[in-house]
């Protein structure tokens, strides 16, 4: 069961996006990253591991708190409340851009029309009005802990039709007349590529990254153990990662050798260019919007509940403060989602920010801090290694920042062309 939450914790809407990094990278430099982040996040939970042994803290903030005080509590909140909010943007997203094609297949049509309810902003509204809020002010939300087991199997789902779709979708896509290349087909398209390099690889690694994010919910896990040790728990960690790694492998590369270089931000989107009435594909979007649009109140809790320690400490539970953390929470969350263009900057930015500070940078300072210097001295090999993996998260982070807006500031649009 502990590896069960653990995979549902890892899995997420990052999955949708593992194809196009795939394509923006190649097989092989995609495999080699794809292995570096999932390894890298494996040594990361040994250095939360083995710094919650130390105090026996059970949380994340908690152990911020331990390494550098109230300031270190403070820090720990704030990336969680940020990596949350992005967790639920890319969610609404999801919903904003499949909820049209899912009502244009149920009506029969071929082209997204005009009419309001083909509209992804007001969708989301109505969605958030209608379903989200409503669970989102419940003042518990352990029901919705079943909702974990059905979004694994709705993603298992997904996996299922993106390797079934492989091999029944032609290529070069016999694309309806609604959907046009924007560039003629040349002899490469249909040819996997090994190495590529482009001006969109940079959101590659942002996107592993923010796909393989878990650290807050590794410690509470550990908890729950009927026998917790730290070996155990690092056995469930590896079982997990290893487990979402073969999934997320198999995703990607099987869209990847569907689409080749004309794979969307967002995998679903793209089959949309071969029949949007095809009724497996509308069964597989029907399942994952349902698990997002309920997994989007579960991602809230947490945020309130940092938010409700940082600004309201020791206050007891009101119900008006409960329900307007919830509205200012989801109102911010659908600007965003209303006003930012594509999936993929949501998976950028979250994925250059939150993700290395969560998976390298702070476990790495606080096994440094947390560890006493008469158990293992500043210049003891384990130090030494989480040094330089908090410095790896620092490079990753100011890295992927750069070449993002570098890409922004150039405003290239990509070819459907091959690299």
């Amino acid at each position: 069961m502990s590896i069960f939450n653990l995979s549902n914790a890892i899995m997420g809407s990052g999955i949708l996006g593992l194809a196009y990094a795939m394509s923006n990278t190649g097989i092989v430099l995609f495999l080699i990253l794809l292995t570096c982040i999932a390894c890298l996040s494996c040594y990361s939970i040994h250095l939360l591991l083995r710094s919650a042994g130390v105090v026996g803290i059970r949380a994340y903030e908690q152990l911020g708190q331990r390494a550098f005080g109230h300031p270190g509590k403070i820090l720990a909140a704030v990336t969680i409340t940020l990596h949350n909010i992005g967790a639920m943007s890319s969610y609404l997203f999801i919903v904003k851009s499949e909820l049209p094609l899912v009502i244009q297949a149920f009506l029969g049509q071929t082209s997204i029309t005009e009419n309001w309810f083909m509209n992804g902003n007001y969708l989301i509204i109505i969605v958030t009005i209608c379903v989200i809020f409503p669970l989102a002010t419940m003042k518990h939300l352990g029901y919705l802990g079943y909702t974990s087991g059905f979004s694994l199997s709705c993603m298992v789902f997904f996996l299922s039709a993106v390797i079934y779709k492989k091999f029944n979708i032609p290529c070069p896509l016999e694309t309806f007349g609604n959907f046009s290349a924007t560039a003629p087909v040349s002899d490469d398209t249909c040819v996997a590529k090994y190495f590529t390099v482009n001006h969109e690889t940079a959101y590659t690694i942002p996107i592993l990254a923010f796909a393989f994010v878990c650290h807050p919910e590794v410690l509470p896990v550990y908890t729950e153990l009927s026998n917790p040790t730290k070996r155990r728990m690092q056995t469930i960690g590896n079982v997990s990662i290893f487990g979402m790694f073969i999934m997320y492998f198999f995703t990607a590369i099987f869209g990847y050798l569907t689409f080749y270089g004309g794979t969307e931000a967002e995998l679903l989107h793209t089959y949309s260019m071969v029949d949007p009435l095809d009724t497996l594909i509308l069964c597989v979007r029907l399942a994952v919007l349902v698990a997002v649009t309920l997994t989007v109140p579960v991602v809230l809790f947490p945020i309130r509940r940092a938010l409700l320690q940082l600004l309201f400490p020791e206050k007891p539970f009101r119900w008006l403060r409960h329900i307007a953390i919830a509205v200012c929470l989801l109102f911010a969350v659908n600007l965003l989602v209303i006003f930012v263009p594509n999936i993929r900057d949501i998976f950028g930015i979250t994925g250059a920010t939150t993700a290395p500070t969560l998976i390298f940078i702070l476990p790495g300072i606080f096994y440094i801090r947390i560890i006493p210097k008469n158990q293992e001295p500043m210049r003891s090999r384990p130090k030494i290694q989480a040094a330089c993996f908090t410095t790896l998260g620092l490079i990753f982070m100011i890295m992927s920042l750069t070449f993002i807006v570098l890409d922004w500031i150039s405003g290239e649009k990509r070819s459907l062309g091959g690299h």
